[in-house]
């Protein structure tokens, strides 16, 4: 262990030449900037209290100490979902927390790939570790084994399984798929807009909106019938939904900064949306089949 200056300076000088490394790990481990950077500082609290003399590879070691800070983070956090309708109407009122300016945040979600945030956000911890290590970054099985406890034939299969989730297995054709994404991407893109018109030529005519009866707004009804009354629950709205694969059919999810709050699954029928659903409750969202949508 470095007792005196000299070493610690080495010391840092060694962990910062793998902190960009490290931060991007965390980062697709935790879907959060600001959880990775405490992930990160975590790992370094680690570095200078360990024997190092042992150490033959410091950037191995460094990424197996954050994967095992970021397992630990996962497994501990609150699997409640505060978020309700109210993410689908509005940007949220985001603070800036240890310095970390959300606008950034979103900016680097997009950059990493918010839809890819998603789908890992309703994996297990120990599956979202073993893809992200070994899919993201190319870590053996054999070094992940011991990190998530378990054989390197067992964290291949987590891995394994994770990456059916990410990629999907759509019942539809692709050329189904290619247009039905053209619907909703489009119905979006009028919503944020705020253009009426052109939302109500992506609605059928006897259009059904389902709202999740657990997150249900105070004074809203369960249903909304009518491309009229439905496309007026849309203007100006839609700024944190992107399109993505549910259940193998496309529909739309609300995540902000990557953290899953709703699902909008949806039937079309002749080209048009014909139901909306609501899908909000943390139970029925961890059931669901999620992957991401090429660009």
């Amino acid at each position: 262990m470095a007792t005196n200056n000299t070493g610690h300076e080495w010391l840092a000088q060694q962990f910062e030449a793998q902190r960009t490394h490290l931060q991007a790990v965390a980062y697709r481990m935790l879907g959060s900037l600001s959880e990775a950077d405490d992930a990160v500082q975590e790992s370094w609290l680690h570095l200078s209290r360990s024997d190092t003399s042992e150490i033959k590879n410091m950037g191995g070691w460094l990424t197996t100490v954050v994967a095992r800070v970021c397992l630990d983070m996962l497994r501990s956090r609150n699997a409640r979902r505060e978020e309700s309708l109210g993410a689908f109407a509005s940007e949220p009122a985001m603070k800036r927390e240890n310095g970390i300016d959300p606008e950034y945040e979103a900016l680097l979600a997009d950059s990493v790939g918010l839809a890819l945030l998603v789908v890992l956000d309703v994996l297990s911890p120990a599956e979202r570790l073993a893809f992200v290590l070994h899919d993201v970054f190319a870590v053996p099985f054999e070094e992940i084994a011991p990190i998530v406890g378990r054989s390197p034939t067992t964290a291949r299969q987590l891995a394994s399984r994770a990456r059916r989730r990410v990629r999907g297995a759509g019942t539809d054709s692709d050329a189904d798929l290619t247009s039905q994404r053209e619907v909703v991407d489009a119905f979006l893109a009028a919503a944020r807009g705020g253009n009426f018109e052109a939302l109500l030529t992506f609605l059928d005519p006897e259009v059904v909106f389902r709202f999740d009866r657990t997150r249900v707004p105070a004074g809203m009804p369960m249903e909304v019938h009518g491309a009229s009354d439905v496309a007026k629950q849309f203007p100006g709205r839609a700024l944190l939904a992107r399109s993505a694969l549910i259940n193998g059919a496309v529909g739309v999810v609300v995540a902000p900064l990557g953290r899953l709050s709703l699902v909008f699954s949806l039937t079309m029928t002749n080209g048009k949306i014909a139901e909306i659903n609501v899908i909000a409750d943390p139970a029925r969202l961890s059931q669901l089949d999620l992957a991401v949508l090429d660009d």
